[in-house]
């Protein structure tokens, strides 16, 4: 029983010895669900959405922590106190699906996609068995070995991770493994020094799966890249041959199709020359740019994808699909994911069940619990359709072109450089700095024009953006384009709304 009803009256304490009713009334639940639900409508998805409304309501730590009273207690709250907590979490937290939300690489709204998020969660199963989870299990393999068709492959296998880091420590696992099998039962002792090689620009994740794993970080080896963020096949080569020089093994490259800051696809089709020659396991994070795999006017960006050992993908990312939607995708098609992650619980994987046992895919993960993660965007590609989600990848680089025809003609922007994807990089030269480029405090004057504005904007709530330094390029920001629900009067008003909180710097 709830401890206060629908009124606020307080109930008496439940009975725990009354075997015959249950602790939680039904009916008093539904009905806060539906009262809860009402106000996630209205503040999240009618006003979060609103170009009127704020991206975000910003308090002070302190204040934040004190309006939102967030000491747990002894007792519970009468539901109607419950109603109000619903409204301020939703109140004061970021509105990512905001059409002026620019500052990650999630945001937007796919309504589908938020109705298979929201049964997900009341469904509440474990994609391990296909006891447990039948329509999963045949749901997830379908949408992989959809994704998998538009890398190229007609064969392979595949599994939903919990974010694209984890896709990214998955592959380097597998690649060690193929290598080394006895990894598994004697562990890193009786390994060589192996190597990891992938660029300045790619995802961290690169480096925290190397220390994860035991491999370590000082074995992550960076190949030069161009002033565009692109790998360098040629100096992948020399990085490689020198390696083997020293006695190290090299055994696994991570490419990026998509870098998190530039946006630049690496040249996959001539690593994946390399990768051949030595014999290594080319693994493509595509968690960011995967998507315009979908799109036949951009899809030439990931040439020679098909060429890789693994793929890394999010569509919770370009395509909207909610957090968290990411993928691994193999070639494989000898069960090496499951040779690899494999411990055979006798509790769950029983060998004498009365179905297919290849059904049971919980063994192909390091997790024993996992999320539902296929229905939002199983839901969603069923709504929209193939050509839907491709026009979602097109109509995010239309943007993005007028975007930056756009800062062309306005005085004060200065690209970083010509998108080549949906990341637009630009310095923002307030009046007083501009034409004063020569002067020898001008890179650090810049450099704390990003942040200033940052806090104004978080400040007044009217957009976000994201900014970061590059290498020896100073603080500049990454303007992320690509929610469905922007239009044309948005990227207007974020260049409006750029120079009216910096023109006074």
């Amino acid at each position: 029983m709830l401890p206060f009803s629908s009124d606020g009256q307080a109930k008496k304490t439940a009975n725990l010895h009354d075997l015959n009713e249950p602790l939680i009334n039904h009916a008093e639940g539904q009905l806060f669900l539906n009262e809860a639900f009402q106000i996630i409508v209205e503040e999240v998805l009618c006003k979060g959405t609103d170009i009127k409304q704020k991206v975000c309501e910003w308090k002070e730590p302190e204040e934040l922590a004190h309006l939102l009273d967030l000491q747990l207690r002894e007792t519970g709250e009468p539901q109607c106190r419950l109603l109000e907590r619903v409204r301020d979490v939703a109140k004061y937290s970021v509105k990512t699906s905001h059409p002026r939300f620019f500052n990650q690489q999630f945001g937007g709204v796919d309504y589908h996609a938020l109705g298979g998020r929201f049964l997900t969660e009341a469904l509440n199963t474990n994609l391990f068995t296909y006891e447990v989870a039948p329509v999963f299990v045949l749901m997830e393999k379908e949408v992989l070995r959809g994704l998998r068709q538009l890398v190229g492959w007609t064969e392979g296998d595949g599994i939903f991770c919990p974010g694209g880091s984890t896709s990214n420590m998955y592959a380097m696992n597998l690649a060690r493994y193929r290598l080394f099998p006895e990894v598994k039962s004697q562990g890193l002792w009786r390994l060589p020094r192996l190597a990891i090689f992938t660029s300045p620009e790619s995802h961290y994740s690169v480096q925290k799966g190397a220390a994860f794993m035991g491999i370590g970080t000082d074995n992550v080896i960076l190949v030069k890249v161009d002033d565009g963020g692109h790998m360098s096949p040629e100096d992948l080569d020399e990085k490689i041959q020198f390696a083997k020089s020293q006695g190290l093994v090299p055994f696994h490259v991570s490419c990026t199709s998509g870098t998190t800051v530039q946006g630049a696809f690496d040249p996959l089709h001539h690593i994946a020359d390399v990768c051949e020659k030595h014999k290594l396991w080319m693994h493509v994070d595509a968690a960011w740019g995967g998507s315009v795999l979908f799109s036949k006017q951009h899809r030439h960006l990931m040439k020679g994808v098909d060429r890789a050992n693994s793929v890394a993908w999010n569509p919770h990312k370009m395509l909207v699909a909610g957090l968290q939607c990411s993928v691994l995708l193999l070639k494989d098609t000898t069960g090496l994911l499951k040779q690899c992650n494999s411990a055979n619980a006798t509790y769950l994987f029983q060998q004498d069940k009365f179905y297919d046992m290849n059904l049971d895919v919980g063994d192909k993960s390091v997790q024993c619990s996992r999320k539902v993660d296929c229905l939002k965007l199983w839901l969603m590609w069923k709504a929209v359709g193939s050509i839907g989600l491709a026009e979602r990848v097109d109509k995010a680089f239309i943007h993005v072109r007028y975007l930056v025809e756009q800062m062309k003609k306005r005085e004060g922007f200065h690209l970083l450089r010509d998108p080549e994807f949906v990341n637009v990089c630009f310095w923002f030269i307030p009046p007083d700095l501009r034409g004063k480029e020569g002067n020898a405090d001008y890179w650090e004057r810049l450099s704390k024009v990003a942040p200033v504005i940052k806090e104004r904007m978080m400040k007044q709530g009217t957009m976000m953006v994201g900014y970061q330094p590059l290498g020896n390029k100073v603080n500049f920001f990454r303007v992320i384009v690509f929610s469905p629900l922007v239009t044309k009067k948005d990227t207007d008003f974020f260049l409006d709304e750029i120079e009216r909180l910096g023109n006074d710097l």
